[in-house]
């Protein structure tokens, strides 16, 4: 999940930068499920292997409540659909790992915590190192992935990026013993490969989980993603996504084109300057993790 400033400038900026459109929740949501609870606060864009949720928190009221705006957008969460809800909540909960259903309320007992009639739960940041959601799978048209005969999609000339898939998603972190404790012991993920990254200015480990690829890293002194982690602990903050392209001197150019501008640039990999690129410094790259199995 992406917050953002505007829903009209991320979906204008996901079509211009991107090339991808986007899908409104009102169109999938055709009423409120309940009385002073918004529809029109997500926009969904499928970008290779991912769906990324914009969410504008100033649209967003659950209950008569409205959250104030962000001033620039972040990136706060992901999720993944999972099997087996009851004996994942029950095993987060062996592991001290306490979840919150979906009025933010600590689950308690051992029932499983739902959103009307589906099975839902987020971690708890302060034990997770942030808020990641769960539930099953259910038919949800944003999301191309759900097809049966879904593949990522070959790369065309048409995309303005190249896009193959996203390398991987960075999770800044000052407990890295945490995150493994979450991601390795509790979910199984596997440390593929650990060390710096030079781009980045981080230090950490990669973990491959769901057929996805993790980062989770402690900033440099004095980079632009200790000042992230500064700015949006006192948690673990979801910092980036990075994505593999075919071409690096495609990215460039077209990213200029659009008035994005590039904060760092090596001969494999672009990092956009988040405050042209919606909060977000989004990473393309022509080279593979090391010990990447896909």
């Amino acid at each position: 999940m992406l917050h953002v400033f505007d829903l009209d400038e991320a979906e204008d900026f996901y079509r211009r930068v991107f090339g991808r459109s986007s899908t409104p929740l009102t169109s999938v949501r055709k009423a409120p499920p309940k009385p002073n609870h918004s529809i029109d606060h997500s926009i969904f864009t499928a970008v290779g292997d991912v769906l990324i949720d914009s969410l504008d928190p100033k649209r967003y009221i659950t209950g008569g409540v409205q959250r104030p705006a962000v001033e620039q957008g972040h990136l706060q969460t992901f999720g993944w659909y999972i099997e087996g809800m009851p004996e994942l909540y029950r095993e987060l909960k062996h592991h001290g790992i306490r979840v919150t259903n979906s009025q933010d309320e600590i689950a308690e007992g051992d029932d499983l915590p739902m959103a009307g009639p589906i099975p839902h739960f987020h971690t708890l940041p302060v034990d997770a190192g942030i808020r990641y959601y769960f539930f099953p799978q259910f038919p949800f048209k944003p999301d191309l992935r759900l097809a049966p005969d879904w593949s990522i999609p070959a790369v065309s000339e048409e995309d303005p990026l190249g896009i193959e898939y996203c390398s991987h998603h960075t999770v800044l972190t000052d407990k890295p013993n945490r995150a493994h404790k979450f991601v390795v012991d509790v979910l199984g993920g596997t440390v593929i490969n650990e060390g710096r990254d030079d781009v980045r200015c981080v230090t950490g480990s990669y973990v491959h989980l769901a057929d996805a690829i993790l980062q989770y890293a402690a900033p440099d002194a004095d980079s632009p993603a200790q000042a992230d982690l500064a700015a949006n602990g006192p948690d673990d903050v979801y910092h980036a996504i990075t994505w593999k392209v075919v071409d690096i001197d495609r990215v460039e150019r077209h990213v200029e084109d659009q008035g994005v501008r590039i904060l760092t640039r090596t001969d494999d990999t672009i990092i956009t300057d988040p405050s042209t690129s919606l909060g977000v410094p989004w990473g393309f790259t022509t080279k593979r993790i090391p010990g990447d199995p896909r």
